[in-house]
């Protein structure tokens, strides 16, 4: 007995030892890493102007007061006040002439950019390209000097439970390192038709977005995008764009300066099981095709509704959305071979694409590039409506107008059942074009001397209804 417990004695040291061993390595391994990777992360600074109009005066006059038509006077030939917005994000360098990448949303609009690396030195960076379908961009740095870089891992090696490292500028703190797991491959999170993110509980926290996620070897193996928290802090959800996918992306930004996607023109839904088995399809795999674009590469090709893709380029297509992404990816003029399921059998064709971004469909997603404006009048930020605002409120379909985008709590419409999202349609009944129009008619009415004003709304559920809004 006593010898049973004495080998079960050594077993247990033996294990501890190497646990502790393994944790050790671990430890070791992180702050090598983390030096080694550090000198490649940058801190990006993005400065934007925002034009607001501003209350000149801390006070209000009393009505009847005899200063008091004088500065109204005075307040009315103010024009709008410009003012400096700053958004902090991150980035790494790639290339040592200074090739920067980020996300797209960081440096979105933005009037100058800054990177700062960890020794403190300052550069002026350029805008190279940008994709916001993937939310990838490709800086330049201003300057001839040689900087230290980092490789694009290959991705598709990940495997969930494998140490990953975050580097990055969270809340202006640069230089900031967080560990943890892959938690996830190919996350869908409803953030575009590509969307094939690497989940991480590696702390990312904002400012993070556009920085490296590492793997063990020093090498990047997703770019860190966003976040799922209700309170805006980290709660251990993070996802990154895999380095794989943004390659392409990369790639043809910076010889293009664009994307140039390939397009099939085929609309498409999920295989569930009752459809596989009633097609006669062994397994619910691939996507099911609903309608074919006229005149696209697809009907050129043969494709035809009730077609179930199951293979692109030799790729397995194993759920609707690998589809959009294959497709993506694929080289725009050349021919790819697309594998089918029809009458029981399988049929392949060969189709030439085109490119995604030449569609009307595409340019209809991707809105015009407008700034917000703030109206302190009214206590808003508002921003012209576009064709993605219009999905799912078919009132705002033959409307124009602007979008509520921020509502100052100590403003004018802050008790008014109001939200953002809601679209102001019309002022005093007077339809509206866009931000422009809609300044100007309300400048209008404050020089008149309305101090209170009737909008039309069509809020988020589609509904109609007007308010009252008394002008500060």
């Amino acid at each position: 007995m006593k010898t049973i417990f004495k080998y079960l004695f050594i077993i247990l040291f033996f294990q501890n030892l190497n646990t502790a061993a393994f944790s050790n390595d671990v430890s070791k391994g992180f702050s090598k890493l983390a030096e080694k990777s550090m000198p490649s992360v940058v801190n990006i600074s993005a400065t934007t102007i925002v034009e607001t109009r501003s209350q000149p005066f801390p006070f209000q006059f009393p009505p009847g007061s005899p200063f008091e038509d004088f500065f109204k006077e005075f307040e009315q030939n103010q024009g709008p006040q410009k003012r400096r917005s700053t958004a902090l994000g991150s980035g790494f360098v790639i290339k040592e002439d200074g090739t920067v990448i980020t996300n797209n949303h960081v440096i979105q609009n933005a009037e100058g950019i800054i990177v700062r690396f960890t020794n403190g030195k300052e550069y002026e960076a350029e805008i190279v390209g940008t994709d916001p379908m993937s939310d990838v961009a490709v800086l330049k740095i201003k300057s001839d000097e040689k900087f230290p870089a980092v490789n694009l891992a290959d991705s598709d090696k990940a495997k969930v439970g494998d140490w990953v490292l975050a580097i990055g500028n969270p809340f202006g703190l640069g230089g900031t390192v967080t560990q943890g797991i892959i938690s996830a491959i190919n996350r869908d999170i409803n953030m575009g038709r590509y969307d094939n993110f690497i989940q991480t509980d590696a702390s990312i926290n904002q400012g993070n977005s556009g920085g490296p996620l590492f793997n063990m070897d020093g090498d990047v193996i997703g770019i860190n995008t966003a976040i799922f928290s209700n309170s805006g802090g980290s709660v251990g959800i993070g996802f990154a764009i895999p380095s794989n996918f943004a390659k392409n992306v990369i790639d043809q930004l910076i010889k293009f300066g664009e994307t140039k996607r390939g397009w099939l023109g085929v609309r498409i839904q999920t295989v569930t099981k009752e459809i596989a088995d009633s097609l006669g399809l062994k397994e619910n795999i691939g996507a099911l095709v609903t309608d074919v674009n006229k005149g696209s590469p697809a009907e050129k090709a043969g494709l035809k509704p009730g077609d179930i893709i199951i293979e692109f380029n030799n790729k397995k297509v194993m759920t609707m959305r690998d589809l959009p992404r294959l497709v993506g990816e694929a080289p725009v003029g050349k021919g790819a071979t697309v594998k089918v399921w029809r009458d029981k059998k399988e049929i392949e064709k060969t189709v030439v694409l085109g490119r995604l971004e030449d569609t009307a469909e595409f340019k209809e997603k991707i809105p015009t590039k407008t700034k917000d404006r703030t109206l302190d009048s009214l206590g808003i930020d508002v921003r012209d409506i576009s064709e993605e605002d219009k999905k799912g409120r078919d009132k705002l379909e033959k409307k124009s107008g602007v979008i509520i985008q921020k509502i100052d709590p100590n403003g004018p419409m802050a008790l008014l059942p109001v939200r953002p999202g809601d679209a102001i349609v019309s002022l005093q009944n007077s339809s509206i074009k866009d931000v422009k129009d809609f300044e100007k008619k309300l400048q209008k009415l404050i020089k008149s001397g309305n101090q209170t004003i009737l909008i039309t709304i069509i809020d988020l559920q589609n509904t109609t209804r007007y308010i009252g809004v008394k002008i500060k």
